[in-house]
């Protein structure tokens, strides 16, 4: 199986963050050595629209056939639309054959080998459309609400008042593994009756777009190192 991991140059809400420092590597090899170490995947493409991310990728092992185009780089291109066109031309140009592959975010420097491979293993169990890495949310989701411009509360779900402990648990996609069969993504879909999720620590789990979010990944990093 290939991994795509997709790093784009353009971010607004954290600059520079897929090649920023963190404890001494560029955030995005963190996912390139856990794929490389996977035992299932067989080669790590970046799919980039910056040659400067390209070059640090492939110097910690992964491989870039192509940059990919502007218009899959803008705040406005759909991922999906990204994946489809780096498999294609993988497919027609490069010589491959991909039918299932996995998607590997850099945003989640957090995420273990083990998840990949536990991942995988369960797409393969299951023979599933996907699988997705998801984490339990600690608080209930029916406490969430929309604020209007006066700042007043506007219910998203009807109002009750409930202790949390008798609220089911819920489940939010943490960004870290997409698996993939590629018939599914043509259609311009992650999820069929035939998918699955793949349950992840939370601790595992940080997904960065804010600078918040990067140094709470620093302090896990440091703390595992210790």
């Amino acid at each position: 199986m290939i991994a795509i991991i997709p790093a784009r140059s353009g971010s607004k809400g954290l600059p520079g963050k897929n090649i920023k420092d963190l404890c001494g590597k560029p955030m995005l090899a963190y996912s390139i050595e856990a794929a490389i170490n996977s035992k299932y995947i067989s080669d790590v493409i970046i799919s980039t629209d910056d040659q400067e991310i390209a070059d640090i990728a492939v110097s910690y092992g992964a491989i870039c056939p192509f940059l990919r185009p502007e218009y899959l780089a803008s705040d406005d291109a759909i991922a999906v639309d990204n994946y489809i066109y780096t498999l294609e031309r993988l497919n027609s140009e490069y010589g491959y054959n991909i039918k299932e592959f996995i998607v590997l975010q850099p945003t989640s420097p957090l995420r273990k080998t083990s998840d990949i491979d536990n991942a995988i293993e369960l797409f393969k169990q299951k023979d599933a459309d996907s699988v997705i890495s998801y984490t339990e949310e600690i608080h209930p989701i029916t406490w969430h609400k929309y604020l209007d411009n006066n700042g007043k509360f506007v219910n998203i779900f009807p109002e009750t008042i409930q202790n949390r402990q008798i609220n089911k648990p819920s489940y939010y996609p943490n960004g870290a593994v997409f698996v993939f069969n590629f018939e599914l993504i043509k259609n311009k879909k992650y999820y069929s009756d035939n998918s699955f999720a793949y349950l992840m620590e939370r601790e595992n789990s940080a997904d960065i777009d804010t600078i918040q979010d990067f140094n709470y990944a620093e302090y896990i990093l440091r703390k595992r190192s210790e």
